[in-house]
Formats: structure tokens, C-alpha cells, sequence
């Protein structure tokens, strides 16, 4: 029969994963903590993904030994991992009370609620670090100190005690995080984020369930060991990855977002640009420029030569268009964007035939203001030359009548 220690004993989830995704989320932090450090949430955010970070690099096996062999203390490692653990406890209370309170309550509730988190954990601390000169672990024990000593006097207090405040902070912070997703009007990326950190601390009541069952069952003469030897550092690992992917998701999202629409709208663009560049040449290239600047240059550019095609274009033809369209059965936004086509098409066409009109004494032309504003609808209606051809032939088409819708 396979035991399920030994389908667990294959299956271990690496402690680099999530030290690897919360150091992305801090780097993703950083400069707004270093700009913005007197702000409570930011602080609470960055002590987070720091206490997680360090607690995952001393939960390591191989710096378990190091830590031992350095000081010299066996098992030295124990309450320095526990005291990190309770640390960033702390930290997830803390960002509670920054985002339940709002960025700008500086109450004294509010203070007074962050300072029972910092004088309840630290006494944790410092509890635990009293336990363990009080208990007697001579053996070293890298994986499984939490099951092999919890009938030890003393040690068994400290295990109990960090797992205690652990399971505290763990469930608070899921309960208010997942009411918090329930909210309207939240932005997307963070409902997703926040939905990651949802299942982050979900999975962390795991790792203090696998703990707390392993311990209890050595209290009473079992053995489930492999619940905290190989399941709790999985939960815990996989919870950390989650969470940090709930920090990284509504920053990383809104950038790639912005990016993604920034492309999206110079795109857009390419056929009016292409269009208005066979009129007045193109805009100079600048390899190195940002997505950002690329986009101005590019909307200014057409709008620059939209005013020096104003006096070739026909208002009658832009009516008759708009007509054409909507008796063709686009709706009126559509129609519009399908008329300017038309026009432009048309004022390309005459700016040809008569380029001596550009050094005209008067610059008035008819009104531009619909194409200078919806410069993204009328590149995209010229994308669909079949649309613009059944418009035009309508418009022109002797005798016919044209209602507005």
C-alpha cells in the first residue's frame, strides 16, 4: 500500500519558488516605498514582503544548519524562524488596519489598533525566545523539530504558542480580504490580487492545520509526522507564491494593461498615418522613443495634417456620407467615423488634383472638430474599404434619398 507520506515525500514544492515571487513583488514595490515610506499601508506592505522573503531563506534546511553551526546553539534556528514567522503576522494585521481604515485615517482607533498588533506579536517574540532558553533540544533537527520535540517542557509551549499566533493572523486577515473582493467598484487587477491573496491565506490555514494535527497526534502517542514534515512546507510555499502574485497582479496588470493599450492605439492609427503620409511625408522616426511618445507624435502628426487638409474637404459629401451610412444601417457613431472616411479620402484626392490651393489666402475650411477628436474612429473605419466604397457609391448614386435615422 502507498502511504501518503511517501506520495508527499516526491512531492515538495521548493522553497526558492516563493522566495523568488515575493522578491519580484518587493522589487515591484520599491520605489513607491522608498517615495512614500511615512504611509502605514506601504510600510505594512513592504515589512510583509520582506519577513516573508526572510522567513522562506531561514526555513531552508541548508540555512537551518548554517544558523546552528554558526552560533554554535543547537537549534538556534527554531525561534529566530518562529520569530520571523511571528513578524510577519504582524505585518498582515497591520496592513488589515491600514486598509480598513484608508490611506488617509490617521485616527487615534486607528493607532491605538496598530499598536496592540505591535505590543501582542512582539511579546509573542519575546515569549518565544524565553521558551526556547528554557527547554532542553540537544539534537539538531532541520525538517521535523516541530513533531520531535513537542512533548519537550518548554518547547512544546513555544511550538504551540507561534502556531497559535500564526492560525490568529492567518484567519483575520483571509476573513476581511475575501469581504473586501465582495466590494463594488473595485478596479479588476485588484479584485484579481486580492483574490490571490484570498487563496494565499486560505492555504496558509493548511500549513496550521497540517502543524497542528502532527503535534497534537505526537501529544497523544500518534505519529503523523509527515503532515508537518512534507505537507505544511508545501501549503506554506504554495500560499507565499499566491501572495505574492496578489501583490504583483494589480501593479504588473495595470502596466502591461497601459502598455498593451498604448500599442493598441498606435496600431489604430496606421492607416490614417499611412494615408496623410503620401499628403505631407512622414513623421521623423526616433527608434529609442517610448511607446508614449511614439502614440503624441503620431496623433499630432495627424492632426497637424488634418488642418492642412481642411480647405479640400467637401461638408456637403461629409452630409451626403453620413446619410448614405445610416441608410445602409450602421449606427450613428459608426456612420460618422464612415463619412470622415469618405472626406478625407475625397480632400486627398482634390489636395492632389489642385496643390495650389494649400498656399490659399484664407485657411478657413469647414469645421474639423469631429476629426480632429475621433481620430482612432475614422483609421479604423478605413481599415474596411468594402464599407466605405458602399457608402461612397450611396452618397453619389443620382436622385436618392438619404433620411437620417
Amino acid at each position: 500500500m502507498i502511504h501518503a507520506r511517501d506520495v508527499l515525500d516526491g512531492f515538495s514544492v521548493s522553497f526558492w519558488l516563493p522566495i523568488g515571487a515575493l522578491t519580484v513583488a518587493l522589487v515591484i514595490k520599491l520605489p513607491s516605498l522608498v517615495k512614500m515610506w511615512r504611509d502605514p499601508m506601504l510600510r505594512a506592505v513592504g515589512g510583509l514582503l520582506l519577513f516573508a522573503c526572510a522567513v522562506f531563506v531561514f526555513a531552508s534546511p541548508s540555512v537551518i544548519g548554517w544558523t546552528n553551526r554558526v552560533t554554535g546553539v543547537p537549534n538556534i534556528a527554531a525561534p529566530l524562524v518562529y520569530s520571523l514567522l511571528t513578524a510577519l503576522c504582524a505585518s498582515w494585521l497591520l496592513l488589515i488596519v491600514a486598509w480598513r481604515n484608508g490611506l488617509s485615517d490617521r485616527s487615534a482607533s486607528t493607532r491605538r489598533a496598530a499598536r496592540w498588533v505591535v505590543f501582542a506579536y512582539a511579546g509573542v517574540v519575546a515569549a518565544l525566545w524565553v521558551l526556547f532558553w528554557l527547554a532542553d533540544v540537544p539534537v539538531e533537527r532541520r525538517r521535523d523539530l516541530d513533531t520531535y520535540y513537542a512533548n519537550t517542557p518548554f518547547m512544546r509551549e513555544e511550538i504551540l504558542l507561534y502556531l497559535l499566533a500564526h492560525t490568529v493572523a492567518c484567519s483575520v486577515t483571509a476573513r476581511l480580504i475575501w469581504n473586501w473582493v465582495r466590494t463594488d467598484g473595485l478596479d479588476a487587477w485588484l479584485r484579481w490580487g486580492l483574490r490571490f491573496l484570498g487563496v494565499g491565506y486560505a492555504t496558509n490555514l493548511l500549513f496550521d492545520a497540517a502543524k497542528l494535527t502532527a503535534v497534537t497526534a505526537r501529544l497523544t502517542g500518534h505519529d503523523l509526522d509527515w503532515l508537518s514534515t512534507y505537507l505544511a512546507p508545501s501549503a506554506a510555499c504554495v500560499s507565499a507564491t499566491m501572495v505574492a502574485i496578489g501583490f504583483i497582479i494589480p501593479h504588473g496588470g495595470q502596466y502591461l494593461h497601459e502598455r498593451w493599450r498604448i500599442r493598441l492605439a498606435h496600431w489604430h492609427l496606421r492607416p490614417l498615418y499611412l494615408l496623410l503620409r503620401d499628403v505631407n511625408g512622414g513623421a521623423p522616426f526616433t527608434p529609442r522613443a517610448t511607446g508614449e511618445l511614439r502614440l503624441i507624435r503620431r496623433e499630432t502628426y495627424i492632426r497637424d495634417v488634418l488642418l492642412q487638409l481642411a480647405r479640400h474637404l467637401d461638408e456637403d459629401l461629409r452630409e451626403r456620407s453620413y446619410d448614405a451610412a445610416v441608410g445602409l444601417g450602421f449606427e450613428p457613431g459608426r456612420a460618422k467615423a464612415l463619412a470622415a472616411a469618405v472626406t478625407i479620402l475625397d480632400g486627398v484626392a482634390a489636395r492632389e488634383r489642385a496643390p495650389q490651393r494649400d498656399s490659399a489666402a484664407s485657411p478657413s475650411g469647414p469645421d474639423t472638430t469631429y476629426l480632429l477628436q475621433e481620430i482612432q474612429a475614422v483609421s479604423r473605419a478605413l481599415r474596411h474599404r468594402d464599407h466605405i466604397e458602399a457608402v461612397r457609391s450611396r452618397a453619389a448614386a443620382p436622385g436618392r434619398e438619404n433620411a437620417r435615422a
